[in-house]
């Protein structure tokens, strides 16, 4: 994908790092304002895909305050490709910053009520068209696996015993661990509540013998996506306090919650050098009220 994605940077975290552990951070938050993170990876193999096969549009999925919604109508319009997402729930007479960015950069906005949006299979048959090409709600699949696999490749990683990650739909969790040697474990830390098919549609996409390198945590979703009570939001002002990391309210500071939570619990062994893919996007703390954080 041509856009202007800049490298990454790793930063130390020298509030937890001691003689026994080191904690470093991928900021992946900071190679592009809107395709943010791990989105330009995700989509880029698709993006790809579909201009080889010559396909003029793009469809996808996402709800209100969606990262991938938005960072796929800029990767869209920077490639001259049309897109259409379908947002899932009932159009709103205010809608959320994310979607009006969305339209801004050319997506056509197509709303689905909760039922019909459950139901993938039927909507992409009731809306097939030979010239658009289809990419799943967060970018999950062989392709995005691919190239979520690249994002271990911006800086050298090897050194590192301990890999941690938030999931989502787990295309990202599944390419780094695919990506990773022999000596590193990969722990994901889940955002959603009650998802017991997670950690199988991590692995699916997982290779045969990088299986076992990865281990998924289900305590650290706050009653599930996009939840966040005011210990979280706490704790989102006090990290950025210290590190001046932003994080969001679905993701990133459940990841760092949990990061903090099993360094106080001494989860990890001596000589562990752990490294914290942040996997950027912001959007979903547009639903918070103006003030609430300092980023």
């Amino acid at each position: 994908m041509q856009t202007s994605i800049q490298s990454a940077k790793i930063q130390t975290l020298k509030y937890y790092t001691n003689a026994d552990l080191q904690v470093d951070v991928l900021r992946l938050d900071e190679i592009h304002p809107i395709v943010s993170g791990n989105k330009w990876f995700k989509l880029q193999y698709y993006l790809a895909d579909a201009i080889q096969k010559n396909k003029s549009e793009i469809a996808s999925f996402g709800g209100a305050y969606s990262n991938h919604i938005v960072a796929l109508a800029f990767a869209c319009q920077s490639l001259n490709l049309k897109c259409t997402g379908f947002i899932r729930g009932e159009k709103s007479t205010t809608p959320s910053a994310t979607l009006i960015a969305a339209a801004n950069y050319g997506m056509n906005l197509q709303y689905v009520n909760r039922t019909d949006y459950n139901n993938k299979e039927a909507l992409i048959s009731l809306h097939e068209h030979p010239n658009r090409y289809w990419i799943t709600e967060g970018g999950y699949g062989v392709l995005g696996a691919q190239g979520a696999s690249k994002i271990l490749e911006q800086l050298p990683t090897n050194n590192y015993t301990h890999i941690l990650c938030s999931v989502g739909s787990g295309t990202m969790a599944a390419g780094i661990v695919n990506a990773t040697t022999e000596h590193q474990q990969v722990i994901g830390i889940s955002s959603l509540k009650n998802n017991a098919d997670l950690e199988e549609q991590v692995l699916n996409l997982v290779l045969n013998h990088k299986k076992n390198a990865f281990t998924l945590l289900h305590q650290y979703h706050f009653g599930g996506y996009a939840k966040h009570p005011a210990e979280l939001i706490t704790f989102m002002k006090e990290f950025y306090n210290k590190t001046f990391i932003p994080t969001d309210i679905v993701y990133t500071s459940k990841l760092f919650f949990a990061m903090d939570n099993l360094i106080k619990e001494n989860y990890f062994g001596s000589q562990t050098k752990l490294l914290v893919i942040h996997c950027g996007g912001l959007q979903g703390n547009l639903s918070l009220p103006k003030g609430i954080l300092p980023f």
